[in-house]
């Protein structure tokens, strides 16, 4: 088992076949989980498409996910938390300064997402909607959305198998209202 430090991102190959299993150690941390195609980086994990073929915004065991050209990637074969969706873009520079009122704000999980994908030899200037690992947003009658604590008890975790080779981008969520206002770390490995 790797610990991914709080704050932070890293970036590996998942082969065919293998299956990654991310765990919450402490719970309430959130975790953003993305990958693109190896043999076409070009190609990535959507989560309109993913939305659109399931027809629902939270994933749970079972659940496939596709790509921005309607390919299997991966699949959720094991699940204890329950909780994850594709509602809200990684937390970034921005986010800090619009949402928090950072001066000096951190590069959140896009940033730490950029760089884990340049360690592959990657280079992304932007990224979409990630799976949101442990998220907890609740969607309210009026069409708004409230950022609750994440519902992930310590050692809950999430296996995703891979159906495709894939680069995958993996995180600690750098955001406070995402994690009930703390940041811990997030253990994976890859079976």
């Amino acid at each position: 088992m790797k610990t991914i430090e709080p704050r932070h991102g890293v970036g590996f190959i998942l082969k065919k076949g293998e299956k990654l299993k991310v765990v919450d150690p402490q719970g309430e941390q959130v975790s953003d989980f993305f990958c693109l195609m190896q043999d076409s980086p070009d190609e990535y994990l959507s989560s309109g498409r993913t939305i659109d073929y399931l027809s629902k915004i939270y994933m749970e065991k079972g659940d496939t996910l596709y790509s921005s050209k309607s390919r299997a990637m991966c699949k959720i074969v094991e699940d204890t938390c329950g909780r994850h969706d594709f509602l809200l873009t990684p937390c970034s520079k921005d986010t800090f300064r619009i949402i928090y009122g950072d001066k000096d704000p951190h590069q959140g999980c896009e940033g730490n997402l950029i760089e884990a994908f340049s360690s592959l030899g990657v280079e992304l200037g932007c990224l979409p909607t990630t799976l949101n690992l442990f998220m907890n947003v609740q969607m309210r009658e009026d069409g708004k959305i409230d950022v609750r604590p994440p519902k992930s008890q310590a050692g809950d975790y999430v296996v995703i198998e891979a159906l495709e080779d894939l680069l995958v981008g993996l995180t600690a969520c750098s955001a406070l209202d995402s994690n009930n206002g703390s940041f811990k770390p997030i253990d994976y490995e890859i079976i």
